[in-house]
């Protein structure tokens, strides 16, 4: 499965309602952290199938990020039933993104 671009819109059916873990990814374009973590994310999503991988483009969904506090980005925030269960901020290596869930 490859990521999922997560808006207002689908945030409630493909987060809320999920019936996996999910791996929110706040991002930005311009942000060059955030364009690291990005290949790690989709080859997580690719090889873990137990899981969705999001991703939130803070420019284009303000209110999301505002929800979750968002400060920094990247910003990781895993997700389970609905409930924030994990987060960090900054770039990481794959396995503590993988720590995370």
């Amino acid at each position: 499965m490859s990521t999922i671009n997560i808006n207002k819109n689908n945030f409630q059916e493909e987060v809320m309602q999920s019936d996996k873990p999910v791996l929110l990814d706040f991002w930005a374009p311009w942000c060059g952290p955030c364009r690291m973590v990005g290949p790690i994310l989709e080859d997580i999503a690719q090889e873990r199938n137990d899981i969705k991988v999001g991703k939130v483009n803070v420019d284009e969904q303000p209110e999301l990020a505002g929800q979750f506090g968002v400060m920094s980005i990247p910003a990781l925030v895993v997700m389970k039933e609905g409930k924030i269960t994990n987060q960090t901020v900054g770039a990481r290596p794959k396995e503590q993104i993988l720590d995370l869930l």
